[in-house]
């Protein structure tokens, strides 16, 4: 590539401009640098957007998958990614994020562990903090809604079962899943885990609501306690 210093995007050679190789070729021709190129919008004085961008591949190896992971912090760490690149670029995965799980829910239907799995790991797989989430079913085992209980720190985070039950009541739900992530990537159930399970598994059958499974996800796996015959 030609050497642009102190040139905005527009001002480049064509065949070096990605949104403009994008209105010509389509997006599939751009490369994950060209694609971030265009979020991020202009280079430095040293950096066209596309080298910067190609800095920042360059820090997690090429792969995208670890570049969502990066914070506010890291994605700063590079050399011409100010707050409001940083931002573009985390506003960017968020939405792919959204875009994956944002499908009708009521036309789920939830079959086994797996299908909890598919649709929370998008969430939930590379948060560097502990989420606990609840899944509501209908009497049919379609979902009703998602929602988030809590947010905690790397280890844990609290969880009321109060709010549980509430969410449940709430939304008429028949049967509920509960699902948390471990960042550590450690997929034993914590005795605090089998705890609220216990509880929540009685505490659900007084409202008339049944527990039918816990589901412990990491970036590349998860655990399911009705699988393993612990709920």
């Amino acid at each position: 590539m030609k050497q642009y210093n102190n040139l905005s995007i527009k001002e480049w050679a064509l065949e070096d401009r990605p949104r403009e190789k994008l209105i010509a070729k389509g997006i599939n021709s751009l490369s994950s640098a060209e694609l971030l190129a265009i979020i991020i919008g202009s280079g430095t004085r040293s950096d066209t957007a596309v080298e910067l961008s190609k800095k920042l591949l360059n820090l997690v190896d090429n792969n995208l998958h670890e570049l969502g992971k990066l914070d506010l912090t890291s994605l700063k760490k590079v050399h011409g990614i100010g707050p409001a690149k940083a931002m573009a670029i985390l506003a960017c995965f968020e939405l792919g994020k959204r875009r994956n799980t944002s499908s009708r829910l009521p036309e789920i239907k939830i079959t086994g562990s797996r299908d909890v799995f598919d649709l929370f790991h998008p969430l939930l797989g590379d948060l560097p903090h502990e989420e606990f989430w609840i899944l509501l079913l209908n009497r049919a085992n379609r979902v009703i809604d998602k929602i988030r209980i809590s947010q905690g720190g790397i280890s844990g985070t609290i969880i009321d079962s109060r709010i549980i039950l509430k969410s449940a009541v709430d939304r008429l739900a028949s049967t509920i899943i509960l699902c948390h992530n471990h960042p550590s990537g450690n997929l034993k159930p914590s005795d605090a885990d089998i705890r609220i399970t216990s509880k929540m598994k009685e505490s659900s059958q007084l409202m008339d609501i049944n527990l039918i499974d816990h589901i412990i996800v990491t970036d590349n796996s998860y655990f399911s306690f009705a699988d393993e015959g612990m709920i």
